[in-house]
C-alpha cells in the first residue's frame, strides 16, 4: 500500500513537472528580484560613499580661510592639485 502511494505521487508529481514548465523556474523569479534590489542599493551606496568626502581643493580653502596657511602656500598647493600628470 505505502509503494502504492508512494508510485502515485511520484507519477502525479512527473505529471504535473512536464505540463506546468514553469514550475521549476518559480523560484528563481523571487531570487531575481532579490538579486536586482540588492545590485541596486549597492550601486546607490557605492556611488554616495565615493562623492561623500570633500575635495582637495575644499579642505585648502578651509585651511586657508581659518587661517592657517598663507596666501603664497595656499596658491602653491592650489596649484599642484590641479596639475595633470
Amino acid at each position: 500500500m505505502i509503494s502504492t502511494l508512494a508510485t502515485l505521487s511520484t507519477l502525479v508529481a512527473d505529471d504535473h513537472w512536464h505540463h506546468h514548465g514553469w514550475f521549476p523556474w518559480f523560484p528563481l523569479v523571487p531570487l531575481f528580484f532579490i538579486g536586482v534590489w540588492i545590485f541596486l542599493f549597492a550601486f546607490v551606496f557605492r556611488r554616495r560613499w565615493r562623492m561623500g568626502g570633500p575635495s582637495g581643493e575644499a579642505v585648502l580653502a578651509e585651511r586657508y580661510a581659518r587661517g592657517e596657511i598663507d596666501e603664497q602656500e595656499y596658491r602653491q598647493r592650489r596649484a599642484v592639485l590641479r596639475r595633470k600628470d
